[in-house]
């Protein structure tokens, strides 16, 4: 089967950085489904591993976690599916990527891919609709107010992948005052073109932006990047008692602003429940399932914003040099073999 892999981790500027490669084709044991690909977005972790994780021996890494695909066969343990069925996904991040014509994937973190939208449109939402998910409903636990803080999200770095859906999510799902913020006019335009109610810009000192909305300290935050740079002034916005939380990788975090206000630190990864096998891992059907929903209703719009063509080593290379540069908005999609 046709795939898309690296040998040696490193830049994205060299001429192996990822190569089209042929692998044989898998086959499906157990719980899981083996998934014919049709289409696939890129996210950080895609370059981030890229960049670190050497290859298993002589067999290349391939990348990739959200997919959009027919299922062809099932292991004999799977209760929730059949060849034909039309799925979504986000992966495991200790299991080779979607990267290829075919794909392993254990049913519990499956959904049933939501009809009303293309391959490529749903296969830009699972992953950063997971992370999203899990970190306002199962992390911060939005739905519980905060005492004495305003009903509102601030969300750092509104208009990426994560940031975009997770907008439409407090939209769809609470009554919550949505804050993103964003630098660039096109950004700006794209968070509240998906549903924010104020945008702030990120370049400029938060808090007397928050303060000149006239609603009160936010009781949550969520920071989608740069989380580094934004501890003193989260400290200083969000509400005594609040809830903040990051997905990030800062080089340093001092959480030592956050005590004196009893600030409560989450950290979310959307491949614990996978990566750990964890009684609840089902839940990530559930929430795909659920958001599948929404989709179909409209109320869930794609967070796609560039299709880079078929799925290949050149566009997938393009695909990590954009994401790379920290100027995107919403996803980037590719689609076939």
């Amino acid at each position: 089967m046709k795939a898309v892999g690296y040998n040696t981790p490193g830049s994205i500027d060299r001429d192996d950085a990822l190569l089209d490669i042929e692998l044989d084709k898998p086959k499906a044991t157990g719980r899981d489904l083996l998934v014919a690909v049709r289409a696939v977005s890129v996210n950080p972790v895609d370059y981030k591993i890229r960049q670190t994780r050497p290859a298993d021996g002589n067999v290349p890494a391939v990348l990739g976690w959200d997919a959009v695909g027919e299922v062809v066969e099932t292991g004999d343990a799977v209760s929730n599916f059949k060849p034909g069925d039309m799925v979504w996904y986000a992966g495991a991040i200790n299991r080779t990527g979607t990267n290829a014509e075919y794909h392993l994937v254990d049913e519990r973190i499956v959904g049933r891919k939501p009809n009303s939208v293309t391959d490529a449109e749903a296969a830009a939402l699972p992953l950063t609709t997971l992370t999203a998910y899990e970190m306002l409903f199962d992390r911060l636990r939005v739905n519980e107010p905060v005492s004495g803080g305003a009903n509102a999200v601030v969300i750092i770095g509104g208009a990426g992948g994560v940031g975009s859906i997770a907008i439409q999510l407090l939209r769809a799902l609470t009554d919550m005052t949505v804050i993103a913020t964003a630098s660039r006019a096109e950004t700006k335009d794209w968070v509240k073109k998906i549903g924010a109610h104020h945008v702030i810009d990120h370049s400029e000192a938060l808090a007397p932006q928050i303060e000149d909305l006239g609603i009160g300290q936010p009781g949550f935050v969520f920071s989608t990047n740069q989380t580094g740079s934004y501890i003193e002034q989260i400290a200083e916005l969000i509400a005594p008692q609040g809830r903040f939380g990051l997905i990030d990788d800062p080089e340093q975090l001092s959480i030592m602003p956050f005590k004196v206000k009893a600030v409560s630190l989450h950290w979310e990864l959307m491949f614990t429940r996978p990566l750990f096998e964890t009684p609840d891992m089902a839940r990530q059907g559930d929430i795909l399932n659920e958001v599948a929903q929404l989709v179909e209703d409209g109320t869930i719009k794609s967070t796609t914003t560039d299709s880079l063509g078929i799925i290949n080593a050149s566009n997938l290379k393009r695909a990590h040099a954009m994401l790379e540069s920290g100027k995107t908005r919403g996803k980037l999609v590719l689609e076939g073999f």
